[in-house]
């Protein structure tokens, strides 16, 4: 790598640990450099010469840092991005990047303004399921598709601890937490819907945010997308199924990256990011005579270093990063509707 770029991370709980210590320093473009540990330093034991700062400001003073990582409280992700642009950084913040588009139109217009770069963590596009479904649609097996379902379910039943997701704060609720992963996937392979309709519910005792939603994407061509979420799923159903003029496409959510990264596998491990076989996709084409024929389909390899690659590839080269701002922007726009 002709650079490593001097990362610092403004958390080191659940996604520091798991979503973004592993990768970027794994990744020989990038250097972990520092992090944020308010409380408890555990960074340095994990991840040796790793800087702690006690506070969000020392952080961002530090001279050397080069990319902030912003995942925090989904209603601080304004305020630091915001922040660490205007201390000379670029940012990489993770979903939802703002709870409204016009938050992030200014955000985008401030980065330019100061020639630095935002991109957004939507991990999920690395997803193996996810890679698996991009490859069947583009492989045009499918026909033209006409009806897509994806589902994100949980049983959570009780009030969770997290209290930027189940009090009445800016981007809270589960449209907030689990829609951008949806829409970015339906967007990120269909592009923006001509128009949408949203329908949202509450359903667990004592519930004070959304623990369900549906969104209807409609498209020309009469593609219809439903994108489902609910906490309240105790058998979810098959989380991926398109239906085409030439066949169907049914896949559950399996993607193992968050369950291997929780247990402590290491990203060189030969098993990181590959499913189990149980988990393939079930292909269904129809011949000429009306004769279905099916087939198992092998789940691509999951890897998230390639978002991180991504990055790296746009700070350095300047290259076009995938998930785009037109993208955030029509996905906001929806979520805020």
């Amino acid at each position: 790598m002709e650079k490593a770029i001097v990362t610092g991370l403004l958390a080191f709980g659940m996604s520091g640990k798991v979503f973004h210590a592993p990768f970027i320093d794994a990744h020989p473009g990038f250097k972990f450099h520092a992090v944020l540990e308010r409380n408890e330093k555990k960074a340095a034991a994990a991840y040796p010469g790793v800087k702690s700062y006690a506070t969000f400001e020392a952080l961002i003073d530090d001279p050397e840092i080069e990319l902030v990582i912003v995942n925090t409280p989904n209603f601080t992700h304004a305020d630091y991005t915001r922040r660490s642009l205007l201390a000379g950084k670029h940012v990489l913040v993770e979903k939802p990047f703002t709870a409204t588009s016009a938050e992030a139109k200014e955000l985008f217009e401030l980065a330019r303004s100061l020639s630095k770069k935002i991109f957004i963590y939507h991990n999920r596009r690395w997803d193996s399921d996810c890679k698996a479904i991009q490859k069947v649609v583009e492989s045009g097996q499918l026909g033209q598709i006409n009806e897509v379902h994806y589902r994100y379910d949980r049983y959570r039943k009780a009030i969770g601890p997290k209290i930027f997701k189940e009090e009445p704060h800016p981007a809270s609720g589960l449209l907030y937490d689990l829609g951008p992963h949806l829409l970015d996937q339906a967007i990120s392979l269909f592009g923006k819907p001509s128009s949408f309709y949203k329908v949202l519910g509450k359903h667990r005792p004592d519930t004070k945010v959304d623990d369900y939603f549906m969104i209807h994407l409609a498209y020309p061509d009469d593609l219809n997308v439903f994108l489902t979420s609910s906490l309240l799923v105790a058998d979810p159903q098959k989380a991926f199924v398109l239906h085409g003029s030439a066949g169907s496409f049914v896949k559950g959510r399996s993607d193992v990256q968050e369950e291997q990264l929780l247990k402590g596998m290491k990203l060189d491990n030969p098993a990181y990011g590959i499913e189990a076989s149980e988990s393939k996709g079930r292909l269904t084409t129809m011949d000429e005579q009306g004769n279905p024929h099916h087939r198992l389909v092998d789940s691509e390899h999951g890897n998230y270093i390639g978002l991180f690659e991504a990055v790296y590839q746009s700070v350095v080269n300047n290259a076009v990063y995938p998930v785009t701002e037109d993208q955030v922007l029509a996905q906001l726009e929806i979520l805020e509707a």
